[in-house]
């Protein structure tokens, strides 16, 4: 069954520049695959060692305004997800080593914030939850596609994939403006969003979230932006 194209943001914004973006033509594939997925692993290490262990609860980021790669509109909102039928999509395209591992990780049920990035004004608008648990992600094998991998085999899969389903709309739009001012204060002061992802880990597009985090940012919806 045809899947949506989309591209969840870390896979074009800033994660992907820096990991993917432009892949050369040969890249040391081999080497240069091990040493980035060690490396990602010693950081996902460093999520758990800092108390930031493999949670329940996700923020997964997506672009919600029109962008061509190679000719593809890579665009994903959270109306794009509420559209598809039983309003359920996978998260293809993420093409960073963490990120991937996180994907992996995620279980049945398991809760998201949909939060739109590279827009006008980046923020949290909704939440989805995991419906289908990490399998290959089929746009790596796929030559037209601006996720394309040359390096992924069949028998040597890179790239993972899951899929979510859209739960509810925020009761109001939660800015990144004002999480970063959450961030700021509760640095000083020791509250809850003071180790959050977003911001020590602000590049990748698949982020995991305390319970006590989770909880804040749903509380936010009841009080008028900061």
């Amino acid at each position: 069954m045809p899947r949506p194209r989309k591209r969840p943001a870390g896979a074009a914004g800033p994660e992907k520049k820096g990991q993917s973006g432009k892949r050369t033509k040969s890249e040391n594939l081999g080497e240069a695959s091990a040493k980035v997925e060690n490396s990602s692993l010693q950081k996902t290490s460093a999520f758990k060692k800092c108390g930031r262990n493999l949670s329940n609860y996700w923020l997964m980021k997506s672009e919600p305004e029109s962008r061509l790669e190679k000719g593809v509109d890579v665009k994903f909102s959270i109306e794009d997800l509420k559209a598809q039928p039983k309003q359920t999509a996978c998260w293809d395209g993420v093409r960073n080593y963490q990120a991937r591992n996180f994907l992996r990780a995620m279980k049945l049920e398991e809760e998201a914030f949909f939060y739109h990035s590279n827009g006008k004004e980046p923020g949290i608008v909704g939440l989805m939850k995991i419906v289908k648990e990490a399998y290959p992600d089929h746009t790596q094998f796929e030559k037209n596609n601006p996720h394309y991998d040359p390096s992924s085999q069949e028998d040597n899969l890179k790239w993972s994939m899951v899929d979510v389903q859209f739960v509810r709309m925020m009761k109001r739009f939660i800015s990144l403006a004002e999480l970063k001012t959450y961030h700021q204060s509760h640095k000083a002061t020791g509250g809850l969003l003071k180790d959050m992802a977003l911001f020590t880990h602000q590049r990748l597009s698949i982020q995991p979230l305390t319970q006590e985090e989770f909880d804040f940012i749903l509380s936010l919806e009841e009080n008028e932006p900061s």
